[in-house]
């Protein structure tokens, strides 16, 4: 990377966005593509997008990350000024004890960590559930806590600051699922700026993927997309070394062609393996087991041929996650031209 795109990602991985409140992230967003865009659109839950136009009655491509994060929300406070929470997001528990969190209240952010009782502590072979756990923020009282700013329904990311790793090409930071999509749309507007593509783009990310796919849905009604490519982190497989496994950084863009809420159509899997053959793009194939945004735009209207283009993440869905530079160099160029090269005779070829 680039230091204007490690710059992009500290400021993007750094921000706070749980699912519902991903404002301080579309605000950024907004600034970002509005010198580059010819128009910004959005739908009334928060996604937002920069539209560059093309010739009339030319497709409609639609490019999205999601903006919002795993983390939690504050549900109450006990009266010892302890928080107790809900996870918004796939969690494992094990993953959660002993981690430093920050609290968003109207006014500051608030340190904490993630901890439980000594009772819950003995067993050390289990993992704590998480409606054992509760957010120390350093006060007694539960009239304490009040007076800090703290109420009911207030969001509480990870704190985990942007970090590039001994080779400098490998990055741990939060929230690179999926704040890698959100910075990949920024900048697919800003270097395609000044060319003529034969489609309409749609560029931007969504609100709430990480509890239901919730904004893809609005935001497929919104464009209506002929077609659409995802962009979205993957959790890395074949760290622990498993050589079968899928996935692993350093190996390239992922080639998702399937998951828990999509199958990837063969024609489409075609057209994108052909693209990266020819322009030397390293890919590898990727099978989730969950889903992403893909899964319910592929459903809206007539159907939207869909596609993921992603990168691994190691240690998604936790406190610091980790992705390898080059991975995101090929997702970048792959979905540069897959946009330049996605015309109405492409999208005839994999919808007939």
């Amino acid at each position: 990377m680039d230091t204007k795109t490690l710059a992009l990602f500290q400021t993007l991985t750094e921000l706070p966005g749980v699912p519902g409140h991903e404002q301080q992230v579309r605000a950024f967003m907004r600034e970002q593509l509005t010198p580059y865009a010819d128009e910004i659109i959005g739908d009334r839950l928060g996604s937002i997008f920069g539209v560059k136009h093309g010739p009339a009655g030319a497709p409609k491509v639609m490019v999205m990350g999601h903006m919002d994060e795993v983390g939690f929300m504050v549900t109450a406070i006990t009266a010892y000024g302890m928080l107790k929470f809900v996870p918004l997001g796939g969690f494992r528990p094990q993953v959660l004890l002993g981690q430093r969190v920050r609290v968003m209240t109207s006014t500051k952010q608030l340190d904490g960590i993630i901890m439980t009782s000594p009772a819950f502590l003995q067993d050390n072979e289990r993992a704590v559930p998480i409606d054992k756990l509760f957010i120390d923020i350093g006060v007694s009282t539960k009239q304490a806590a009040v007076d800090a700013g703290i109420v009911p329904g207030q969001q509480a990311v990870f704190h985990s600051p942007f970090t590039p790793l001994v080779d400098g090409k490998h990055i741990m930071a939060k929230a690179w699922d999926n704040r890698y999509g959100v910075g990949l749309a920024i900048e697919l507007i800003q270097e395609l700026h000044g060319e003529q593509l034969p489609n309409q783009l749609y560029a931007g990310a969504s609100v709430q993927e990480e509890v239901g796919l919730r904004g893809a849905q609005t935001a497929a009604q919104l464009i209506q997309p002929d077609i659409a490519y995802i962009v979205d982190a993957s959790p890395e497989l074949s760290f622990a070394g498993d050589t079968e496994a899928m996935g692993r950084l350093g190996d390239g863009t992922l080639l998702r062609i399937m998951d828990a809420t999509m199958i990837t159509d063969r024609r489409l899997v075609e057209f994108i393996t052909d693209i990266a053959q020819t322009y030397h793009i390293k890919y590898q194939y990727y099978v989730g087991k969950g889903g992403t945004d893909a899964g319910r735009v592929h459903l809206s209207g007539i159907g939207v041929p869909s596609t993921v283009v992603g990168i691994c993440a190691r240690y998604a869905h936790s406190g610091a996650s980790i992705i390898h530079t080059e991975d995101y160099a090929q997702a970048k160029e792959l979905l540069k031209q897959l946009v330049r090269h996605t015309d109405a005779t492409m999208l005839k070829t994999v919808t007939e």
